[in-house]
């Protein structure tokens, strides 16, 4: 009898072995929402009903200074994937395809070639030419269970349901479970109707997305496997109602972010269970991190650091964000974030916040809060996202966390932004910044040459280019000479920016008609576009309908994106070029084409009038 105790103790011990990872391999659970800034009780939201998650973080280590580099998914979930800076590697741009070296792999390929089984539940946009062979599994049926006896793994779950378009179909009020008199709305918005419906409706968007955490992690409980697992959870940006996602503020990039460790990996974690720590941590150490856990070393090209695990480096003194095309609305702006303090630096001024998008104007509150502006309701909070941009702004983010009290031109504050602005520009130097080529151009580059190699090459003169966009987009009067000295640059990015200075300062540039209608002929056409813009600011009509009727039969997409937003601009003075509008809506067949949703507004807008 006693031996047959033995032997059954024997074979359970074996057991046990074969199905739980070695001390040093833990498995690793990634839950992932979607679009979801940290609206949780657990980071001090009392309107919000996150039962699971506060339960989840009373057991894990709450991270108060997490942040994407991206506020916006696709770029964003480049960012987590390849632990690279999407704008050095061209991947910054809302949903594009440009590839990635060859040497970047998507970093779950590096836990599987070490053995662990991964398992992707289910999205992927990763915003650049995918790699399914890194995944054992990636579907809506993925799981770690499917794993060989012993096999640690790496699953993602991903939860849909607090992504942006849940609030593009409104619940009706009684339905709702949070109330929309009662939801506190950031001072940026006005009250209307729509507007608070819409939160009410997000806050209960984020209420079942709880639920379905708590689903997961009851799944990995009943699985046994809670004891030899570390659990993230994370959202994949911040969100989502209009000024947070796609926005380089708080709202958009500061996101939630929690991690539990089991007994078994405790000494791992950076505290007890139920602390916090205001390290400051980016999606880019996330790829680097996750392998650091698993006994890897982290490959030397990702641009990220380990904050946890054997692989672990020091503390970040800064968060470095960027805000590229955002669909069909060019834009670019970079940001950097310390402990304290928020900087950006927007290089296209003359473009307003609420450049209208097809798709974020589906939710209701978009629509309202646009009425609302046009009919002179707003305060002065309220209007700014109608108006143009700064060239910087810096935000105290702890005495104003809704990022609306811009201290870029207080001198007590001259320090800080002297700091924060010669930090950003650092940093747009080392990571070879690939944001000032104009996307039309990107787009015939890498045609022909890897973006990463054409940044870090001689013909790519970033110093040069970037000291005349700093100069075209601060909007001195007085830089104007030396802008325009530019405008008969060899280099045709530096000319592109010189014209984009002639943008900006507007009417202060009339001298340099000439110059600007040269340019009409060069042998870049989004230095022509760009021309064209400054020239119809000028006065001349004529001239810059036809150079933008032109580059509608261009077959470079983005070029046409480009000349579709100058014709935006121009109003009921674009109406000669309807037909050439017309026409491309009827010769494209993909109606979610970024010039597609750009022309139906023209064509919508000019039909109004």
């Amino acid at each position: 009898m006693r031996l047959l105790l033995f032997c059954s103790l024997i074979l359970t011990i074996i057991h046990v072995a074969r199905c739980q990872p070695d001390a040093g391999r833990p498995n690793i659970l990634w839950i992932v929402s979607e679009d979801n800034s940290p609206l949780i009780g657990a980071y001090g939201d009392e309107f919000a009903t996150t039962p699971n998650i506060d339960r989840f973080a009373a057991e894990g280590i709450r991270y108060t200074n997490a942040f994407a580099t991206a506020p916006v998914c696709a770029p964003s979930r480049s960012t987590l994937i390849t632990g690279m800076y999407p704008p050095s590697v061209g991947t910054e741009h809302m949903r594009s395809t440009y590839p990635v070296p060859a040497f970047v792999k998507f970093f779950p390929h590096y836990l599987r070639q070490a053995g662990y089984y991964t398992t992707n539940n289910a999205k992927k946009d990763y915003n650049t030419i995918d790699q399914p062979e890194c995944w054992d599994e990636s579907s809506q049926k993925a799981t770690y269970r499917n794993r060989k006896p012993g096999q640690p793994f790496f699953a993602v779950f991903n939860i849909a349901i607090s992504h942006e378009s849940s609030l593009h179909t409104s619940i009706p009020d009684n339905k709702l479970r949070h109330d929309p008199e009662k939801v506190p709305l950031p001072p940026y918005h006005p009250a209307t109707k729509e507007m608070k419906h819409d939160w009410a409706q997000y806050y209960d968007k984020i209420q079942s997305m709880d639920e379905q955490v708590g689903r997961i992690l009851r799944e990995l409980d009943e699985s046994g496997l809670s004891d030899s697992t570390i659990v993230f959870y994370n959202s994949d940006h911040g969100g989502v109602l209009g000024r947070s996602k796609r926005f380089l503020y708080e709202s958009g990039l500061h996101v939630p972010l929690i991690i539990r460790f089991p007994e078994m990996y405790k000494h791992m974690a950076p505290g007890d269970a139920g602390s916090t720590t205001d390290r400051i941590v980016t999606f880019l150490d996330f790829a680097p991190t996750i392998l650091s856990l698993a006994g890897l070393q982290p490959p030397g090209y990702m641009q990220g650091a380990a904050f946890l695990g054997p692989s672990q480096k020091p503390p970040h003194e800064y968060a470095h964000a960027f805000r590229g095309r955002m669909d069909e609305r060019p834009d670019m702006s970079r940001s950097v974030r310390d402990k304290r303090f928020r900087y950006i630096r927007n290089f296209l001024p003359h473009k307003i916040y609420g450049q209208y998008l097809e798709y974020l104007w589906k939710a209701p509150s978009m629509a309202s809060w646009e009425r609302a502006w046009k009919k002179g309701e707003l305060n002065d909070t309220q209007s700014a996202f109608w108006k143009r941009k700064p060239a910087e702004e810096l935000y105290d983010v702890k005495a104003d966390p809704h990022n609306i009290n811009n201290l870029a031109g207080n001198a007590e504050y001259k320090q800080v932004l002297e700091r924060m602005r010669a930090e950003n520009q650092r940093w747009m130097l080392e990571s070879r910044d690939l944001g000032f080529i104009p996307e039309p151009l990107m787009a015939e580059i890498s045609n022909n040459t890897q973006l990463y190699d054409y940044a870090r090459s001689d013909t790519y003169a970033l110093k040069s280019i970037l000291g005349t966009a700093l100069l075209a987009s601060s909007g001195n009067p007085s830089d104007l000479r030396e802008i325009t000295t530019k405008l008969e640059h060899t280099d045709p990015l530096v000319r592109y920016w010189a014209v984009t200075g002639c943008i900006v300062l507007s009417n202060h540039a009339s001298p340099y008609k000439p110059k600007l209608k040269a340019l009409l002929r060069d042998n870049e056409p989004v230095v022509r576009i760009a021309a064209a813009e400054a020239l119809y600011l000028l006065g001349e009509k004529d001239l810059a309908l036809k150079t933008l009727a032109e580059a509608l039969q261009s077959e470079n997409l983005m070029l046409r994106v480009y000349a579709l937003n100058v014709l935006e601009e121009m109003g009921e003075d674009a109406r000669p070029a309807l037909a050439g509008i017309s026409s491309l809506l009827r010769d494209k067949v993909a109606d979610g084409d970024y010039d597609v949703r750009a022309a139906k507004r023209i064509a919508d807008l000019l039909e109004k009038h």
